[in-house]
């Protein structure tokens, strides 16, 4: 490696199936973000620059320059043939030369940790979330999770009533961010499966929107982050 050039801040958090998980460090650091900037293009720039806060700046930089090294690297192109697209709903989907490639991908960052989930195929979400108090818990709570699901969270208090909060929350991100059709689907309309909420490293869920789908469900979670990956499941 060269003197100067940072190594990757990226690196593999899990693989299952099609679907591959990184984990990317958003530390402050000036000489990966120098050459983060080197990879974004002006589209990306201009965005860069919308955010008012050097932390958001800086999640964004080292998140977006880290997956086109890896949307890169799986579709065997260069990083000025890739380029960005969204649907009608609002979910990204990446292009090379302005056809749309064979992959899904998902972005989610929380603080100092940013992860990105890439899938061969079918759809793919995911979420991470440093756990943290919030003020509008109950609100949160009422607008997210449903009568069982709530019931769980009544019955538990302080660090796991937390804990029990943000892997349901991430969870249920994962699966809103994999079906991709943003407002439409209402999260209290579904519940977790009980063995997932019970600790259960991974199920499936059967979203009411797409009856005949199932999704595969995994919590990535440990003791600096809450997160978790959902994908489609081939029928």
């Amino acid at each position: 490696m060269s003197p100067g050039v940072p190594a990757p801040w990226w690196e593999t958090l899990k693989t299952s199936g099609s679907v591959t998980v990184f984990h990317v460090d958003l530390a402050e650091d000036s000489t990966r973000e120098s050459a983060a900037l080197a990879l974004l293009d002006e589209t990306e720039h201009r965005r860069r620059r919308g955010f008012a806060f050097a932390g958001p700046r800086r999640q964004f930089t080292l998140c977006r320059a880290a997956l086109r090294t890896l949307l890169t690297s799986h579709l065997g192109c260069c990083n000025d043939q890739l380029s960005f697209g969204t649907t009608t709903h609002g979910k990204p989907f990446a292009r090379v030369e302005d056809e749309p490639a064979p992959v899904s991908f998902n972005v989610s960052h929380g603080g100092r940790h940013g992860l990105i989930a890439l899938a061969a195929r079918g759809r793919v979400g995911v979420d991470v979330e440093e756990r943290t108090e919030h003020r509008s818990f109950d609100l949160l709570v009422d607008a997210t999770f449903g009568a069982e699901e709530r019931a769980e969270l009544a019955a538990r208090e302080g660090s796991q009533q937390l804990h029990l909060f943000f892997r349901l929350w991430t969870m249920k991100e994962a699966l809103l961010k994999a079906h991709g059709a943003g407002l439409i689907l209402d999260p209290t309309a579904f519940e977790i499966p009980p063995a997932l909420r019970k600790g259960r490293a991974g199920g499936a869920v059967e979203l009411p929107e797409l009856p005949g789908v199932t999704w595969r469900v995994e919590d990535l979670g440990n003791d600096k982050y809450a997160a978790a990956v959902a994908y489609e499941l081939s029928p």
